[in-house]
């Protein structure tokens, strides 16, 4: 059986953490290495992740040079990157090294769903739940090790859009593919009680950031344009009217949620744009 090493990086998770590591030791697959890479958290993280980890290290400053560090004193085939507020459905690791080893692909997208708590986290399983099966915007988690290592990890440099730089660079090497969708071969995504304020700052913030992902990708693949276009994500919702409008209330506020996020995230941008001008003026 070959292992899967899972890297899990943390700052201030404790609140999530454990569900997302018992989501990991209870998988239907026995030979998984679980390392937690901590970004010296000052709550209970580091204690929770000791009691659950084969190996657990601090390093910030970011997620990519968490994961980076996994990927480092990995000794899996595979190797799958997971975040703290994530669980993950009990067959997912199984089904990922089946497909793995049937189809030859170097790296397998896993369907995401969201869940959290109040009006705004159901917004956002609504939008979640048009991305499912969509290679333009879910990004591969699960790779082959060997190839994570040959095109050296994730970019540190990058803040904003890590997942889908790795997922291009990858698939520049052979197939990114995706496995079914069911009920145990999903990650869940918690949300947690969402604040639209806080989501647009957020929103704001990584906008600002995703620039550097942009002109790094534009030539590994057309698909980055569409992966953070408006006009694609708002034809994803509108081209399925049934399921946007099946609850009016909630397909309104989560297209009035979007704009608003579109938005923010085109402040984001100016903001980094003409900060960047008065730098180099």
């Amino acid at each position: 059986m070959d292992k899967v090493t899972i890297v899990v990086p943390t700052k201030n998770s404790d609140r999530f953490l454990g569900d997302c590591l018992d989501s990991i030791k209870n998988q239907h697959y026995n030979n998984i290495e679980l390392i937690v890479v901590d970004n010296y958290s000052n709550d209970s993280t580091p204690f929770i992740a000791k009691r659950y980890a084969d190996h657990f290290y601090q390093l910030g400053p970011e997620r990519c040079s968490q994961r980076n560090l996994g990927l480092k004193n990995s000794t899996g085939k595979y190797i799958f990157f997971v975040d703290s507020d994530m669980k993950l459905g009990v067959n997912v690791v199984s089904e990922c090294v089946k497909l793995m080893n049937s189809a030859g692909c170097v790296g397998i997208i896993v369907p995401e769903e969201s869940y959290g708590q109040g009006f705004w986290a159901r917004c956002k399983k609504l939008e979640r739940s048009f991305y499912i099966g969509n290679k333009n915007i879910e990004a591969a988690r699960f790779f082959r090790s060997d190839i994570v290592e040959s095109i050296g990890g994730y970019d540190e440099s990058l803040v904003s859009g890590e997942d889908w730089d790795l997922s291009d660079r990858a698939e520049a090497k052979g197939n990114i593919l995706t496995i079914e969708h069911s009920h145990d071969n999903t990650i869940y995504h918690n949300e947690g009680n969402i604040s639209l304020i806080r989501t647009l700052k957020k929103k704001f913030y990584y906008a600002s950031k995703a620039l550097a992902y942009l002109d790094h990708s534009k030539n590994v693949t057309e698909s980055s344009k569409r992966k953070s276009g408006v006009y694609f994500r708002f034809f994803l919702f509108l081209s399925r009217p049934k399921e946007l409008f099946a609850n009016p209330l909630l397909g309104v506020a989560m297209l009035y949620m979007k704009v608003l996020e579109f938005a923010f995230g085109g402040l984001g941008i100016v903001y980094f744009y003409v900060k960047n001008k008065i730098i180099k003026s």
